[in-house]
Formats: C-alpha cells, sequence, structure tokens
C-alpha cells in the first residue's frame, strides 16, 4: 500500500503504518521490545525507558521506541530507508542501564512477593540484570495505602511506570490514584488516602508489572504453577466477558480476563473477577426432599420420585433463571414444554418480542460502540449493569462521541447529555425523527432492562426501534441475564410473559431462578447451585453444577454463542444441569432422546444453526415492532445492589464487603 512506510528494523526490510510507533512496528515484524510503562490501551508515558532502541542517523543516543512514530524517522544516506537497531551493543548498554536503575530500591522479596512467576520486572531482570549491586546506600521505602478490600499494595516495590494511574484515570474514568512528590521522593498514592471506588480497579492487579499491586482476595493462596488454567465466559452479566478460571485442585482459586476486542477488550469488572469465593460458600451438595415443612436430606432416586407423585396429572411451569446455560434450558424445555407445560425466561417481567431476534437482542454489536458518534441510552445504567461496557462507551466518548441519556441521572464516569427520566422524554426523543446529516453519522441506540419491564416495555422498544430507522442507529439490548438471550433463542417464552406461564401452575421447575418469588401454594422444585431464596421456598432441591463446574454454551447481549468450559467439578452428589433433567425424564417415564451433552448439543444445533457458530454475530432479523402507547412516570433502575445480583455473588463475602462499602458510599454526610 502507497501509504506504508519501508524501514529496516535489524537488518530487515518492513512496511510499516506511519502512525504506528516504532515499537508497534517492532512488535508487528516479530521483534520483541521490553516495556514496563507502555501499554497498547493506554495513553503513552514514556517514563520507563526499557523500551530503548537505536536509530541509524538519529542522535547519538537510544530513543524511546514507545514515544517515537514511524514518521518520525530520517531516511538514510542517499535516501535509503531508516533504520532501526533493537540488539546492538548501545541497545544492550542502555537496557542494562534502566535495570540496574529500577533495581536500585527495589526491595528483594521476591521469594515472598505474590507476583512471584508472573512478574515482568522479574523476567526482564533475568535478560538485562546483572548478578550484583553497585548501590551501597539505603534502600527508599514507601506508605502503603489502603486501596480497599481487593487491590493490595506494596509500594516499595513500585517502579513509577503509572499504569495503575493512567488507567484509573482514563479506562475507569474516576482519577483516584495520582503520582505526589519528586524524584525520589516520587510516589503512587490515592487522593486524601480514600479507597478506590471504581468497579473496574482490579485491572490495575493485571496492569502492574511489578508486586507493588496484587489481590487482596487472593494474597498467598497459590502460586502460578500451581493452577490449572481453563479459558472460559463471565455469566455475571450478559456481556459475555472472556475470562481464565484458575483451579488448584477442586477449588477455583482466580479469575482473570482474556482478551476479545468484540467484548471485553481485555478488562474485567470487579463483580466477575473476584466472585470466586462464592462458589466454595452456601452451596447445595445432596438433594433435598420437603416432608412435615422441614427440608430433609433425600437420596436422587427419593427426590425424582417427590417429583414423580407430584407431577401426575397436575398443571406443570418451567422457569429459567439467569445463570443457566442453552443446554440445561433446552433439555427443560423438552421435559416440560414436550408435556404441555409453560415455559418462561423471562423472569424480570421484561417486555422483548418472541422471535424477533432484530428487536430483543438488537441489530448492534459490542464493538459497534468504539466507531459511534452518537449514543443514546434509554432506561440503562450501564455503570452498574455492565461496567466494562462502560468502559467501552467511555472510550467512544473521549473520542469525541455525544452521549444522550433518557433515564435516571447518574455518574456514568462521561458527561452526557440528559434528556430527562420518563416517557415524556422518550416521546421527545422519538418526535424528533432525523434528516441525512444524522443518518450519515455512526449512531447506536442502548435499550436497558429497566425501560422493558413496565407494562409499555414493547412499546419503548418499538420507539426504540423507530428512533434507530430515523437515525439510521444500531440497536443494542443491554440485558443484565447471561442466559437470556439463549432462552428466548430456544422459544423459552409463554405469550403474555411470566405472570401468564405461572397462572393456575400447581407445579413450578424452577431452573435457578432466585429474584423472584414463586405463588404459593404450588410445588415448587428448585435445581440450583446455592441455597438462595429459591432453594428456601422448594419443595425438592436438586443440586446442580455452577457454570464454571460444567461445560456449557451461553449467548450473550449482542447475540454471540459463546462456550464455557468446565474448570472443576460440583461438589458431594452436585450433578451436570442437563444430566439431571435427562435423568429425571426417565424416572418420569418421558425419556429424552439424548444420552451425552454432543448429543444435546447436535439436536440444539439442528433445531437452532446460528447456536453453533460459536464466537461469531449472527445478522439478527425481525420485523420492526408496531407501535404502542407508551405510559407515564421514570424508568426504573435494572440492577438494584451490584454486587449483590445473583444467588454465586450474595455468597460471596468479598461482594457482601463490596456491596457495604458502596452502601455506605451512598449515604449522605451527617450534618455538622
Amino acid at each position: 500500500m502507497s501509504d506504508l512506510r519501508t524501514i529496516i528494523i535489524d537488518g530487515h526490510e518492513v512496511e510499516a503504518d506511519p502512525r504506528l510507533t516504532l515499537l508497534q512496528a517492532c512488535e508487528q515484524a516479530g521483534v520483541e521490545i521490553p516495556r514496563f510503562c507502555y501499554h497498547e490501551r493506554l495513553s503513552i508515558a514514556g517514563n520507563c525507558r526499557m523500551c530503548l532502541v537505536e536509530v541509524v542517523g538519529g542522535p547519538p543516543k537510544p530513543a524511546a521506541s514507545c514515544a517515537m512514530q514511524v514518521k518520525d524517522l530520517r531516511p538514510g544516506k542517499d535516501g535509503a530507508p531508516p533504520e532501526v537497531r533493537t540488539t546492538s551493543p548501545m541497545v544492550r548498554k542502555a537496557r542494562e542501564g534502566v535495570m540496574e536503575f529500577l533495581l536500585i530500591n527495589h526491595p528483594l522479596d521476591c521469594p515472598i512477593c505474590d507476583q512471584g512467576g508472573e512478574c515482568d520486572l522479574q523476567d526482564q531482570a533475568m535478560a538485562y540484570g546483572m548478578d550484583f549491586s553497585r548501590y551501597r546506600e539505603p534502600k527508599r521505602s514507601s506508605i502503603d495505602p489502603d486501596l480497599g478490600p481487593l487491590v493490595a499494595t506494596k509500594m516499595t516495590r513500585c517502579i513509577s511506570c503509572t499504569r495503575c494511574v493512567r488507567f484509573i484515570t482514563e479506562v475507569a474514568g474516576i482519577p483516584e490514584l495520582g503520582q505526589t512528590g519528586r524524584g525520589e521522593d516520587s510516589e503512587i498514592t490515592s487522593y486524601l488516602g480514600a479507597m478506590l471506588t471504581s468497579e473496574l480497579q482490579g485491572n490495575v492487579i493485571d496492569l502492574c508489572p511489578v508486586g507493588a499491586l496484587t489481590s487482596k482476595p487472593y494474597a498467598f493462596t497459590a502460586r502460578p504453577w500451581e493452577l490449572r488454567k481453563t479459558e472460559s465466559i463471565d455469566v455475571m452479566d450478559a456481556l459475555g466477558s472472556s475470562i481464565r478460571v484458575d483451579t488448584k485442585g477442586r477449588e477455583v482459586m482466580r479469575i482473570l480476563p482474556r482478551n476479545h476486542d468484540g467484548t471485553n477488550e481485555e478488562w474485567l469488572a470487579d463483580r466477575s473477577r473476584f466472585v470466586w469465593d462464592g462458589l466454595r460458600r452456601q452451596r447445595l451438595d445432596r438433594p433435598y426432599v420437603r416432608k412435615g415443612g422441614k427440608l430433609a436430606q433425600a437420596t436422587w432416586g427419593e427426590a425424582f420420585a417427590a417429583i414423580g407423585d407430584a407431577v401426575n396429572g397436575k398443571a406443570v411451569a418451567a422457569v429459567a433463571g439467569d445463570l443457566a446455560s442453552v443446554e440445561a434450558i433446552y433439555a427443560l424445555k423438552a421435559l416440560v414444554g414436550g408435556a404441555g407445560g409453560r415455559l418462561e425466561c423471562r423472569t424480570d417481567g421484561a417486555r422483548l418480542p418472541e422471535g424477533n431476534r432484530a428487536a430483543y437482542a438488537g441489530t448492534a454489536r459490542i464493538e459497534d460502540i468504539d466507531a459511534a458518534r452518537r449514543i443514546l441510552l434509554i432506561g440503562a445504567n450501564p455503570r452498574n449493569e455492565a461496567p466494562v461496557l462502560n468502559a467501552r462507551i467511555r472510550k467512544a466518548w473521549l473520542r469525541g462521541a455525544e452521549v444522550g441519556m433518557v433515564g435516571e441521572a447518574v455518574d456514568l464516569t462521561y458527561d452526557y447529555d440528559h434528556i430527562g427520566t420518563d416517557r415524556a422524554a422518550l416521546r421527545r426523543v422519538v418526535d424528533m425523527g432525523g434528516n441525512d446529516e444524522i443518518r450519515d453519522t455512526p449512531s447506536i441506540v442502548i435499550v436497558g432492562q429497566g425501560a422493558l419491564r413496565g407494562d409499555d416495555g414493547a412499546a419503548v422498544l418499538a420507539a426504540a426501534q423507530k428512533i434507530c430507522a430515523d437515525t439510521g442507529s444500531g440497536l443494542l439490548v443491554l440485558h443484565t441475564a447471561a442466559a437470556r438471550v439463549g432462552g428466548m433463542d430456544i422459544g423459552f417464552t409463554t405469550e403474555g410473559g411470566i405472570d401468564a406461564a405461572l397462572d393456575g401452575a400447581e407445579v413450578i421447575y424452577n431452573l435457578g431462578v432466585d429474584e423472584m418469588d414463586m405463588p404459593d401454594g404450588a410445588f415448587v422444585i428448585y435445581q440450583g447451585s446455592h441455597g438462595d431464596r429459591g432453594a428456601h421456598r422448594a419443595d425438592v432441591i436438586l443440586p446442580g453444577a455452577a457454570w464454571t463446574e460444567e461445560p456449557g454454551i451461553f449467548v450473550n447481549t449482542e447475540g454471540r454463542p459463546q462456550q464455557a468450559f468446565r474448570a472443576g467439578f460440583p461438589p458431594g452428589a452436585a450433578k451436570e444441569n442437563w444430566a439431571i433433567i435427562r435423568a429425571l425424564s426417565a424416572e418420569l417415564g418421558a425419556t429424552l432422546p439424548f444420552n451425552s451433552i454432543e448429543e444435546l448439543r447436535a439436536q440444539i444445533f439442528e433445531a437452532h444453526p446460528h447456536l453453533a457458530e460459536l464466537d461469531e454475530v449472527p445478522q439478527n432479523a425481525g420485523d420492526q415492532l408496531a407501535p404502542g402507547e407508551l405510559g407515564q412516570g421514570d424508568f426504573p433502575a435494572a440492577v438494584g445492589a451490584h454486587f449483590q445480583s445473583n444467588p454465586i455473588a450474595r455468597a460471596s463475602t468479598v461482594m457482601a464487603e463490596l456491596s457495604r462499602l458502596a452502601a455506605e458510599r451512598r449515604q449522605p454526610l451527617a450534618a455538622e
């Protein structure tokens, strides 16, 4: 391409975009450049100097490759391409000098540092460090600030790369960290000694190249080489963030993000990162049957027998919760729906239209937010419902996007035009229509579940679709439940919604629903992983696996099928959810036609082929909804307690502490 520029890197000619930094150009050419302060998703600081390279024909000193662009290079003699050297004696000496300076004040506590084995400084010191030190003066020490229950600090190890400061300011949008002092007195600290409040603060642990910031809940529980690493998908919200689950033996020790440009980039919300301790507590590990008003332990045979007696000739309904996999929901549909029972996955009352994927999953992708110049939020609080998605909107705002909001005025970490809080404000937006200038501008409308839960939810969604049609915008429906789009895809719905599904039901099969009350008088079968609200109401409890303990497919908020893999095994007598339903069907004399998860998936993919296209967002089809009459009143919040949104989170002591601190921050200061 004519806009590329030829440069020579270590004797090899390569073509590079002039806008790239030398470090990026070298990475594209397969040359690794050491770095500490540089990060591709943060602004350039250029303060660690570890990425020094030699520019032939330039100044007689090494240059920071992260801060110099390809277009800044001057041609060589007689118009020859500019040359960059990364392994010359000058570069080697410069990097060794930088490493020596970095280690002047660094403590020699590698054996007790929780970063050991995953430390960039440790790795680079092996390549550029010396086996002795010329420094004889006392080492500098620093005070360790209390940043809260998530991030542990050991600031004596800090090398002032400022990655944490740049992330918390630029990506999280809450400037709670900064650097004070000069020279040897400079240190990273929080303002006024305050704790971090961002819902994304755990990412500074991954960003820290040394052991200055580490995970407080994970501290001193395992070493990296002891862990078995499993790539999976997060289900704490509907974003479908790519994660890695690290286990030691049978227990999950930590959850880390994986890079995925289509969903979470390389960030992860704190609720998703630190919820792992909830997988150990309040677990259901054996069946229970209610006898004499009290739940008593039982065998699987006794539990199935009790269910068989209860469902005989009765009206049965099945409801699917927020964390259920597509396989479990499909199996339950085959069991209950095949016998004429009613089904429902919209347990929060959202008026999502059956069979219209363009309406319930939208027409836009999450990555479309990056290029959007106009973003309209309707009844959504992305910071509370999907913090990583909110950071993506902030990135678009930093690039110049205009953000409008119809809904409750909240702090979203970026400025927006608050149009109003109620349906009347939405009517005004609909009446504005559009013009050619607006249609030519990339734009997206994001509708939250809070706007769709009222009686006029279908009318609100139709209004959002009309705005998209008038302005040429894409529609993104921001779900709060990881299982919702998958349940809609396989038709786990009843016309009229949750009220119609449960009306007159004598037996209710509850697949992990803990956020609603079951009708009085009904016989309730609860299948789930935790002893939460649903289990307390149950007449029979069937212990199921959590999402990290069984393979499963989930469909995220944009309609992207994704696969979670088993990282461990369920405790006690608990079984995989689809297998429980399959075994129950045999006991009820209606054996389902599959004996393995592979056979089950083959049936799912035959009935719904798009679910087989893993990690692909299909072109969602569907008609535009007919306009309806909008009601009155404000749009309510879809998520109340951010850190207590599901049974796994409610079982976590870390989430409980974060919820307590968040509640304290919401309390108004006492009058003096």
